[in-house]
């Protein structure tokens, strides 16, 4: 990133924080990332579940209230902020003070009310504590540039900043980055965003930037590194518009706070339209849009005997129900995971993404479904590359995306140009130990299907289809973990 001659370098927000009882010195101190929000004063955000194991025995307002005083914790308590330093500088080391811990209720409603009883501490993910940092405080100290996250689209690139594994060895691991994209959001303020950026265990409470302008913003912070209910692979964030929004009322401290930044213009992907919702009975799955009326999915998707319906997801308040007829079904036998539907009604405005014609190794790519809250939120898009083709011509695509249950049948995209590579049809499992790699997965190429769809729509023939059905010994052979007991989506 650019910056002015005269301008002073621009310096990552992140931190460790760490908590200790003085009166026992031989037990590790808790530790976590931690947000720097202003030099002037000093304020830290982080996570308050660090701070649990030291609230009294006699707080009755824990979880469930809206705040808790510096008073419901234990008195004494040694808290420390770690600060990086330019090398080859130790880090720096500030006393800190608690202000208040305050529960985030835009957060706490827009979470899964599956992350109550799954998640480890699940109770303590909507509460964070804010800490006055008085080393912090600089001549000209200015609040942290930051941005509401409901200015961001999915795909949107995203930097996590944290520490992995909090005071283990700061001297490594301090304010390590990820890159990533919005994956999906949800609730007032989008309080609740997911990202595919790998935050390790410790890099809770770490700052999440947009990267579509100089300097990056502020926009989130990491709540949990790794949520099995939402989907393996991504972060669970909370946005900073929420968090100010909730501490504003209770803090001071806030009242200097500046307006967001104008937001840059916005540069969604048009192609991340032709995402649609596929139920058939208790089955459901995604599906991607190839022409107004026209859609592909998987056939494992689909109920046998149950009427497809179709919805497409414009906002999380607004959307179009379509019912469905299947045109056609791959056979069993055949490799190729494939099912076409026609809408019967025309989605209005759709504009088709373009079919790719060549496959690169290493290209940047998107993939679209409705796995990971997606039912709830939309569809979720996770980042990645396409880490292999194989036959030639392509039979199988492969790629690094994170993808989840409910995504086979959406589309992969090009980051590029928005082409279409692919219907996503599965992911890896481990059948013998019940693991899921949600960052290998397996993909029909578009390649096999163009001239297909362009023959059914010219004749209206189904048996436009029929050659999917007569697969090649390469595509026989490039499949065959799928006739073994398979990892749907």
């Amino acid at each position: 990133m650019a910056e002015d001659a005269g301008a002073a370098p621009w310096e990552l927000p992140g931190c460790v924080v760490s908590v200790s009882e003085p009166s026992e010195p031989d037990v590790e101190p808790s530790s976590c990332s931690g947000a720097i929000l202003c030099r002037g004063p000093g304020l830290v955000l982080c996570p308050a579940a660090v701070f649990v194991p030291f609230l009294q025995p006699d707080v009755t307002s824990w979880p469930h209230g809206d705040a808790l005083p510096p008073s419901a914790l234990r008195p004494g308590l040694r808290i420390v902020v770690l600060q990086a330093s330019p090398p080859p500088d130790a880090a720096q080391q500030h006393v800190a003070r608690p202000l208040a811990l305050l529960r985030c209720h835009a957060f706490a409603r827009a979470l899964p009310s599956t992350l109550s009883t799954a998640e480890e501490c699940a109770e303590a993910l909507p509460w964070f504590c804010w800490l006055r940092v008085p080393g912090l405080d600089a001549p000209d100290g200015t609040w942290t540039p930051w941005a509401p996250a409901d200015t961001l689209h999915k795909g949107a690139a995203l930097l996590a900043c944290g520490t992995p594994f909090g005071v283990l060895c700061p001297e490594l691991f301090l304010n390590a980055l990820s890159a990533g994209v919005l994956s999906n959001a949800s609730g007032p303020h989008r309080a609740l965003l997911l990202t595919d950026a790998r935050c390790l265990p410790g890099t809770q409470g770490g700052p999440v930037l947009t990267l579509a302008s100089s300097p990056p913003r502020l926009v989130a912070i990491v709540v949990a590194t790794a949520c099995s209910q939402v989907g393996l692979g991504l972060a669970l964030l909370c946005s900073l518009h929420a968090l100010l929004h909730s501490a504003r009322r209770v803090l001071p401290e806030l009242s200097s706070l500046p307006p967001p930044l104008p937001p840059p213009e916005a540069r969604g992907n048009p192609a991340l339209h032709c995402t649609a919702l596929v139920e058939s009975g208790s089955s459901w799955g995604s599906g991607t849009l190839v022409a107004p009326r026209l859609l592909l999915t998987c056939r494992h998707v689909l109920q046998p005997g149950a009427p497809p319906r179709v919805t497409l997801r414009h906002s999380t308040t607004r959307e179009t129900v379509l019912q469905a007829r299947l045109v056609f079904a791959t056979a069993e036998a055949s490799p190729f995971d494939v099912a076409v539907l026609e809408l019967q009604g025309s989605v209005p405005s759709f504009e088709p993404p373009d079919l790719a014609t060549t496959f690169q190794p290493g290209e940047a790519v998107l993939a679209l479904g409705f796995g990971a809250l997606g039912r709830a939120c939309g569809p979720s898009v996770t980042g990645g590359v396409l880490s292999a083709v194989v036959g030639t011509p392509p039979v199988m695509l492969q790629s690094t995306c994170a993808v989840h249950a409910g995504s086979s049948g959406g589309p992969l995209l090009s980051t590029r140009d928005g082409c279409l590579l692919g219907i996503i049809a599965s992911n890896a499992r481990d059948n013998t130990t019940g693991t899921t790699y949600p960052h290998l997965n397996f993909c029909v190429p578009i390649s096999l299907l163009s001239t297909p769809l362009a023959r059914y729509r010219s004749s209206g023939n189904p048996a436009a289809f029929a050659l999917l059905n007569a697969a090649s010994k390469e595509a026989q052979a490039a499949w065959r973990l799928q006739q073994r007991p398979p990892s749907k989506l």
